[in-house]
């Protein structure tokens, strides 16, 4: 079993906290994170009893991407085999995942940082946090899929404006441009999260993993495609044991308990 020494993993009921932990480094990433982040989301995933992740950062910053002693020392590794390795993987484990993602930027969220706290499914924001697409001040491109991510978030225009300039955007404004879900106030925020994740992991855990591959298709599809796919998954979730247990509950005049099957 993996130890973790950079990041802090922990579950509460339905729910699965992962924070980043190298606050020193404002929690950009090395290898080492790397590795304990995708061991945690695995876990994630294979444990049924998790019905919704919430990732955050430990101290002043959510995540300023990553270690660049690590991506510049010598004999280290290269910037091909760093995407490959940390950043590549990541992106498509929080992409596939059949669970909701919701993260809470709580601080400065730079470069990789960014793009990874808009990958996710629903995202918060500290009214004091940051978003920058950090990587041009360096030389660098943007990845960890913020090409594909924030022009759809936001429009093509706003999102290459940022990635040329390298601009800081806040909180309230990423709200308002719709890059992020919502802005909340630093002294309850992270409160406010968990509340939202605790109310979605008591919904249908199976249709949410299926909204979340429709949404991912309907980037490639037409849309007849769209509803051709559509209909194949609201067969799947009409076939769920959760909408059995809605439409009884519907009658019954109750609460619904879903189990998340």
């Amino acid at each position: 079993m993996m130890e973790y020494q950079n990041i802090l993993f922990e579950t509460q009921g339905n729910i699965a906290e992962i924070k980043l932990n190298r606050p020193e480094l404002l929690n950009s990433f090395n290898y080492q994170m790397a590795d304990e982040f995708l061991d945690a989301f695995e876990k994630c995933d294979k444990n049924n009893n998790i019905r919704a992740i919430v990732i955050s950062g430990i101290g002043r910053s959510f995540c300023a991407g990553q270690d660049l002693e690590e991506a510049t020392r010598e004999n280290g590794p290269s910037i091909d085999k760093i995407i490959e390795h940390t950043y590549n993987p990541i992106i498509k484990m929080i992409n596939t995942i059949k669970k909701p993602v919701i993260c809470y930027v709580n601080g400065v969220a730079a470069g990789a940082g960014a793009n990874l706290a808009i990958s996710c499914d629903v995202t918060f924001a500290a009214n004091s946090a940051k978003f920058i697409q950090s990587f041009i001040n360096i030389g660098l491109i943007p990845d960890s899929g913020g090409t594909y991510n924030l022009p759809r978030l936001i429009g093509k225009q706003r999102a290459t404006a940022l990635m040329f300039s390298g601009e800081k955007i806040s909180s309230a404004e990423a709200e308002k441009i719709g890059m992020i879900y919502k802005s909340v106030e630093d002294t309850n925020g992270y409160q406010i999260v968990l509340d939202y994740a605790k109310k979605i992991s008591n919904m249908p855990t199976k249709s949410i993993g299926l909204i979340k591959n429709l949404l991912k298709e309907s980037n490639n599809n037409n849309i007849d495609e769209q509803l051709e796919l559509e209909k194949k998954n609201q067969i799947l979730a009409a076939n769920s044991m959760d909408h059995k247990e809605g439409v009884k509950a519907f009658f019954e005049k109750r609460r619904p308990k879903y189990i998340g099957e």
